[in-house]
């Protein structure tokens, strides 16, 4: 017995105008069908217009269509897509009752990620939400392949997002939010490629920790400065020591100066308007001392 999925056809491409819609036939239609369709569509057409010419000047209002210049029309009539491409911008004709409009916005559009749980590389449970800007590409793409651009762009982003910070660990998502961004964007803009819509830029705005991490990354932090203080001191000691150090030396190779040194002090001391004054031992006892 031959198999059902015999009577199909391989998918192929059509072009309508600019742009590529994926259409599935099958050998059991016949031509005879789409011509016997044809014809109805032009029956239809000749009725519409006899009805529009009958019930002038109200249907003018029916039939003048205007978009804005930012966006495109997408004309289907009887269900199927009018050659042609998308309308717009300005005032265009249609045939009432046969034709649908579906009226696509061409500017960058824009929507936030809702707060992800994800699990990193190092087992770190993190927060993290982020916002997407996007637009239309192609107007017949996005009605035809994909049922609603916008809402499958957002699950879609939010599913990337996971994926992508999965395989970061808790270091490479705070310290790289670009890259990651970076790497958000290209993914996405080559998954809606087919839907006929361009992923302009991904931005990571916040990446949120438990509480008890947050404690524990704040008590790293505090013990870290702690220990570069406690370094700094040593340090300076050290420093301090071997200045001191090295004027003692100067000192004791030379005997006038540390009689200068002597004078110096005794002057600090009568500076500081003290009633009493305390003269340490004479200078030429502490050199006979010092040799």
């Amino acid at each position: 017995m031959a198999s059902t999925s015999s009577n199909v056809k391989p998918t192929k491409l059509e072009e309508h105008g600019d742009d590529r819609l994926y259409v599935a036939r099958q050998d059991g239609d016949p031509d005879s069908d789409e011509s016997s369709l044809g014809c109805c569509i032009y029956i239809l057409m000749f009725f519409s217009i006899i009805l529009i010419i009958c019930t002038l000047p109200i249907s003018v209002w029916m039939i003048f269509k205007t978009v804005a210049e930012y966006e495109r029309a997408i004309i289907f009539r009887a269900g199927r897509l009018l050659p042609g491409g998308p309308k717009g911008p300005g005032l265009f004709v249609i045939i009432p009752c046969i034709d649908e409009i579906r009226v696509v916005d061409l500017r960058t559009l824009s929507f936030d990620v809702p707060p992800q749980e994800v699990l990193s590389k190092d087992s770190v449970t993190v927060t993290v939400d982020a916002v997407v800007y996007f637009r239309v590409s192609n107007p017949t793409m996005a009605i035809l392949n994909v049922e609603n651009y916008k809402r499958s762009t957002e699950l879609l982003a939010a599913t990337t997002l996971r994926n992508v910070l999965g395989t970061k660990t808790l270091a490479e998502v705070l310290s790289h939010r670009e890259e990651i961004s970076s790497t958000l964007q290209g993914l996405l803009d080559e998954a809606t490629d087919p839907w006929g819509v361009k992923v302009e830029r991904v931005e990571i705005k916040d990446v949120r920790l438990p509480v008890q991490m947050q404690r524990a990354m704040a008590a790293e932090a505090e013990a870290s400065r702690e220990a570069r203080a406690k370094v700094i001191a040593a340090e300076g000691e050290q420093n301090a020591s071997r200045a001191l150090k090295e004027a003692a030396d100067i000192i004791a190779e030379s005997p006038n100066a540390l009689q200068l040194r002597y004078l110096q002090t005794l002057n600090a001391i009568s500076g500081e308007r003290n009633s009493t004054i305390i003269f340490p031992l004479p200078i030429d006892l502490l050199s006979s001392m010092m040799k």
